[in-house]
C-alpha cells in the first residue's frame, strides 16, 4: 500500500514526508544557494528518521488509530492509542524560525500509577542534494554533544561545515546515540509516572543551522518563546491568509493547498537567507527544487497576490534580481544559472503578466520604476524580437509549454500570452512602451488568419502551426487552449473556441478521457487527466463539474500532483506539485468569485 503523508513545513524548513501511517517522519528539507537546491535529511529504511515511541515497564509499545486532523488547515495534529495510552501528537514549523518542533502528550487510562517511557527516535542514515536527480551527498556525518547548549549536535561536513540540526526538551530527556550501519540512531526519551487520568507532554525542539551554534540556538530561541506562543504565533499567519468557502470539503481543500503553495513553492536559502521560487520544495515530486518562469509566475503567483501581496512583491525581485539574465530559457537553478537550455515563449512571457497582475490586484505602481524590473522588461523585449517571423505577428518557441520540443513553431497559446504581455506593457508604461498597443493588435489579427483553421465543423483553434499550411489538433494542460476566454483573447461563446473544446473533449480524441470516472484533458508528456486541466476547467466556466470532480478525487492525500489516475484519482505522476497546487487555488477561488483581479 502507498504511504499517505501530510506535508507540512515554513519559509525555512519543509517536512514533505510525515507518515499518516505511523506519525514518523522520514525526512526533511531546507534550500541551499550554494547547492543550488535542496538538501534533505533521511532516515533509515528500518528506522525512519524520527518516529515517536512509548514504553510500559520496559516493554514496547505500539502507537495505532491515527486519527489526522490540521489546525488552521496545515498543523498536523493526531490522537492515537498506545496500550493504556491516549496519545496526541502535534508537527508545527512556526513562521520565521529555523525549524519544527515535534509535541507529544500522553494520558493514562489505567485505574492505578503507570511508569512509562515516551519520546523520539530515528536514524540519521544519509544526506541528499536534490534538483531534479537526487544525488546523496559524500561528506561525514557525526553526532555528539554540544558543550555551550547541552543538546545533541548533528552535522555534516565537506571540508568546513555543511549544515547541522539539534534537538531541545521542555522537558528532562536522555539524549542517547550510536553508530549503525543504517547510520546515527539516536533516542531522546522521558520518564514519567502517571496517576489515573493524568497527562504528561513533551515538546522537542529541531533547530538548522550553518553549524553546531547556530543549529542548537535556532532549537533554544523556539523553547525560549515556547510551543503555546509559537502555536498561536503560526494561528495567526495562517488564518491571516485562509479563504473561507461555505463548502467545508473545498475550504480544506483549497487552504491546505494554499499552504503548500505558499511554503513548497517559495522559501528562504539556509546560507543566504534570500527568498527563492522551486516547483516544489518536497523532492517527492520530480523535478522539485529548480525555476521555472511558467510554474511561479503563471500557476503560482496568482494566488499569493490575493493570499500575500507582500510576499508576491518579493517574488518579483527575485525574477527581476537572481533569475533576470536567463529570462524565457527552459529552467535555471535557484541562483539563476542554466539547468536545461531551451527556449519557452510561454516562460518569457510571464514575467511581463505577473506583473501586471501585481499591479491590478495591489495598486501598487510604485513597483514600475524598480530599475531592476525596467531592466528586466528591456530584455524580454529584445529576445522576444529575435522570436517574430520575418513578417508576420507571430512568435515562434523551441519548447512547448509541457517543455516537449514542439511540433511546430508557432503556438497559438504562445501567442496569446504575447498579445496579452505587449498590451500589458503598453498600459503600464505608455511613455515608454505605449507603441506596442499596435504590435499586440498585429498579433491577434495573425493569430485569427493564421492559428484558425476551417475543419469539418467550422472553425477552430490550432494547436500550433509552421505558417506553411501545417497545423495541428493537440491540447497541453500546462498551456491549454481552454484558457483563451480567461486570458481575454476571445469569449467562451466564440464558435472557433467552441469547436476547439469539442474537439480536445471528445471521445475519439487520444487524451480526452471521457467517459472515464476522472475525466480531463491530458497529453502526452503525462497520458492522464492532468489537475492543471481541472483549474483550466474551473476557469473557462466548468465550474459545476469541476468542482465535483475535485469533492471525489484523492490526488496525493489530498495534495494536489500533476496527474490523477483517470478510474481512482489517486496521484499517477507528479506527486507534491507545488506550483500547480496554486494554479488549482486560484482556478477553485476564480471559479467562486473570490479573485483580486480578473483577466
Amino acid at each position: 500500500m502507498q504511504e499517505q503523508y501530510l506535508p507540512t513545513g515554513n519559509e525555512w524548513v519543509s517536512l514533505p514526508t510525515l507518515q499518516a501511517r505511523t506519525g514518523a517522519l522520514e525526512s526533511f528539507s531546507f534550500l541551499h544557494m550554494g547547492y543550488k537546491g535542496l538538501i534533505e535529511q533521511r532516515g533509515a529504511a528500518s528506522l525512519p528518521l524520527m518516529a515517536p515511541f512509548f514504553e510500559l515497564d520496559g516493554e514496547r509499545i505500539p502507537l495505532r488509530s491515527l486519527a489526522w486532523s490540521r489546525k488552521s488547515d496545515w498543523i498536523p495534529t493526531f490522537r492515537g492509542i498506545a496500550g493504556p495510552l491516549e496519545v496526541e501528537g502535534m508537527l508545527l514549523a512556526p513562521v520565521g524560525e529555523r525549524g519544527f518542533l515535534y509535541q507529544l502528550t500522553v494520558r493514562s487510562t489505567l485505574d492505578g500509577p503507570l511508569s512509562g517511557t515516551f519520546g523520539l527516535e530515528g536514524c540519521w542514515a544519509s544526506a541528499w542534494h536534490c534538483v531534479n536527480e537526487d544525488k546523496e551527498i559524500d561528506g561525514v556525518r557525526r553526532c555528539y554533544t554540544s558543550l555551550w547548549n547541552d543538546s545533541l549536535i548533528f552535522d555534516m561536513r565537506c571540508g568546513l561545515p555543511l549544515f547541522a540540526f539539534a534537538p531541545m526538551m521542555d522537558q528532562p530527556c536522555s539524549s542517547t546515540f550510536r553508530e549503525t550501519d543504517a547510520g546515527i540512531a539516536y533516542r531522546l526519551a522521558h520518564d514519567c509516572t502517571l496517576e489515573p487520568g493524568q497527562a504528561a507532554a513533551v515538546t522537542f525542539y529541531w533547530g538548522v543551522g550553518f553549524e553546531e551554534v547556530a543549529a542548537a540556538t535556532s532549537a533554544k530561541e523556539m523553547l525560549r518563546q515556547g510551543w503555546q506562543h509559537e502555536l498561536e504565533m503560526t494561528v495567526d499567519w495562517l488564518e491571516a491568509r485562509r479563504w473561507p468557502i461555505p463548502d467545508a470539503q473545498l475550504e480544506r481543500l483549497y487552504n491546505t493547498n494554499l499552504f503548500f503553495c505558499l511554503f513548497y513553492s517559495a522559501g528562504l536559502t539556509l546560507d543566504t537567507e534570500e527568498l527563492v521560487l522551486v516547483t516544489s520544495r518536497s523532492p517527492r515530486y520530480y523535478v522539485s527544487a529548480a525555476y521555472w518562469d511558467r510554474d511561479s509566475l503563471l500557476w503560482s503567483f496568482p494566488t499569493v497576490v490575493d493570499a500575500d501581496p507582500a510576499l508576491a512583491r518579493r517574488m518579483l525581485d527575485y525574477v527581476f534580481g537572481r533569475q533576470r539574465r536567463n529570462l524565457g530559457i527552459h529552467s535555471r537553478y535557484i541562483d539563476g544559472t542554466v539547468l536545461e537550455p531551451g527556449f519557452e515563449l510561454d516562460e518569457l512571457m510571464a514575467p511581463v503578466l505577473a506583473l501586471e497582475r501585481y499591479v491590478a490586484a495591489t495598486g501598487d505602481r510604485d513597483c514600475l520604476a524598480d530599475s531592476a524590473i525596467r531592466t528586466g522588461l528591456a530584455d524580454i523585449l529584445r529576445t522576444l524580437n529575435t522570436k517574430r517571423h520575418s513578417t508576420i505577428s507571430l512568435y515562434e518557441t523551441f519548447l512547448q509549454p509541457t517543455d516537449d520540443v514542439r511540433s511546430y513553431p508557432y503556438l497559438t497559446y504562445d501567442n496569446v500570452l504575447v498579445w496579452k504581455g505587449l498590451r500589458a506593457l503598453s498600459t503600464l508604461y505608455p511613455e515608454t512602451y505605449g507603441g506596442l498597443a499596435g504590435e499586440a493588435e498585429k498579433v491577434r489579427l495573425s493569430i485569427l488568419e493564421h492559428c484558425v483553421v476551417q475543419g469539418q465543423h467550422g472553425p477552430y483553434y490550432a494547436w500550433s502551426t509552421d505558417l506553411k499550411g501545417h497545423t495541428d489538433v493537440y491540447d497541453e494542460p500546462p498551456g491549454s487552449l481552454l484558457l483563451l476566454p480567461y486570458l481575454g483573447f476571445c469569449t467562451l461563446d466564440d464558435p472557433a473556441y467552441q469547436n476547439t473544446v469539442r474537439q480536445i473533449r471528445a471521445p475519439e480524441y487520444p487524451y480526452s478521457f471521457a467517459g472515464c470516472a476522472f475525466a480531463e484533458i491530458g497529453c502526452a508528456h503525462a497520458p492522464h487527466p492532468w489537475m492543471l486541466s481541472v483549474a483550466n476547467s474551473l476557469l473557462s466556466g466548468e465550474a459545476e463539474r469541476s468542482l465535483e470532480l475535485l469533492r471525489r478525487a484523492e490526488m496525493d492525500n489530498g495534495i494536489v500532483c500533476e496527474s490523477i489516475d483517470e478510474h481512482t484519482g489517486r496521484s499517477a505522476t507528479g506527486d507534491a506539485f507545488a506550483t500547480c497546487a496554486g494554479f488549482v487555488c486560484h482556478a477553485l477561488r476564480y471559479a467562486l468569485g473570490g479573485v483580486s483581479y480578473e483577466n
